[in-house]
């Protein structure tokens, strides 16, 4: 390698043709090695570190935090350094995945120190911000982050706090803006192309659920430790559907229904950044602990930031509960390039029939919303009575878990 060797934004997938720089972990005049993560990007799927596939001098970095550069861009050149072997270098990049060695993801929990002069004499205090998308928002909004009161634990700021703080004049009335942008527009972009593309019709059922609560309640009294979640109960109720109406598992490629043999499980997860759905992949050949374990972990995942855009791929089928918003209802928006998505609303008590007689009983709403090209009524109206009758007695379907 010569000197001045130019090191460029590298092919992120997934469609994404640019990144915003978030921060830089090295300066000019630094020394760096073989795959060490230089700089902390912000994609419309997730914040990842890049790192180098050299190792010299830090020459010159091409771009301050905020800016947005393309793909193929110069981001960061060296002097004097050697470039990586092709099968020794470790990292490919950091949260995409790596070729002979395993990355480690860095905390990005950040705090910025601000100083201000007052008439008593300077002032230093520690502002918290942990999210890269917090620190967009105030840079778009001109706001201060000094003057903003952070809600979260120990005084982080979070995206609402933004919110509340950013407000511009109209010419009659005072009015909020908030620019739509990385996850939340990326989300945006993909449901709008699902209401163009998609044929899409919904069906409903009322359901008796207080025999799955009962049943779950008595596996999760046996063990304690590894609680099972309703949503893992009724996703793995989905599994079993699929395997019977597989039309509702696939997607539509030209005048095709392509039929995966395994189940990627997306569910719906409301974060800071906005809706993002991830997905377990092979969820058909978990254990129902096994399902809410990883339910349960990837959502802490997409919540912190953590989640990476690996783990945002690979969905056939979407499960939305929207229950726990206190709804009883949706239209769900299919998750493109899916045929299905599975809703369950909240469980309340209502007067039911019981054998002839007026009961009360725990009961949700499940509804399914299909693409009409993959599949007419019929299935999917099958596919969801068979998971309805499921819900409602859970032990007519241990034959086939």
């Amino acid at each position: 390698m010569t000197d001045g060797t130019v090191f460029s934004l590298p092919d992120l997938g997934e469609g994404l043709a640019e990144a915003e720089i978030v921060a830089w972990h090295v300066a000019v005049g630094d020394e760096v090695h073989v795959d060490q993560p230089v700089v902390e990007v912000e994609t419309a799927k997730a914040t990842v570190e890049v790192p180098i596939p050299y190792a010299g001098t830090v020459a010159s970095l091409h771009g301050e935090p905020g800016d947005v550069v393309a793909v193929g861009a110069p981001l960061i050149s060296v002097t004097s350094g050697q470039a990586a072997e092709t099968e020794a270098s470790g990292h490919v990049l950091v949260g995409y995945g790596t070729r002979n060695g395993t990355g480690t993801r860095r905390e990005r929990r950040g705090r910025i120190t601000v100083t201000t002069a007052a008439d008593t004499g300077d002032e230093t205090r520690t502002i918290a911000v942990v999210s890269p998308l917090v620190r967009r928002l105030a840079r778009e909004s001109g706001l201060d982050l000094s003057t903003v009161r952070g809600s979260g634990p120990a005084g982080l700021i979070l995206r609402r706090d933004i919110e509340r703080a950013t407000t511009r004049p109209a010419a009659d009335s005072t009015v909020q803006r908030i620019p739509i942008t990385g996850v939340r527009k990326a989300m945006a972009d993909k449901l709008s192309r699902s209401r163009r593309e998609i044929p899409e019709a919904t069906v409903w059922v009322d359901v008796d659920a207080t025999a799955l609560l009962d049943a779950r309640a008595a596996i999760n009294e046996r063990r304690p430790e590894e609680p099972v979640s309703v949503l893992a109960l009724i996703a793995k109720f989905a599994m079993v559907g699929l395997a019977r109406y597989p039309e509702l598992n696939g997607r539509i490629e030209d005048d095709e229904l392509v039929l995966p043999s395994a189940v990627g499980l997306g569910f719906a997860a409301q974060t800071d950044r906005g809706l993002i759905v991830p997905v377990v992949p092979d969820a058909q050949a978990m254990s129902v602990r096994q399902l809410s374990a990883e339910l349960a972990r990837r959502t802490a995942d997409a919540r912190s930031g953590s989640i990476t855009p690996r783990q945002l791929q690979g969905g056939t089928f979407t499960v939305n509960n929207y229950g726990v918003f206190g709804v009883d209802g949706s239209a769900a928006i299919i998750n493109h390039p899916e045929v299905a998505i599975l809703g369950i609303g909240r469980i309340i008590d209502k007067p039911w029939v019981v054998d002839r007689a007026l009961a009360v009983r725990k009961i949700t709403e499940l509804t399914l919303a299909f693409d009409h090209r993959a599949c007419d009524g019929g299935t999917a109206g099958g596919f969801l009575r068979f998971v309805a009758d499921c819900v409602e007695s859970p032990v007519s379907v241990l034959g086939d878990l």
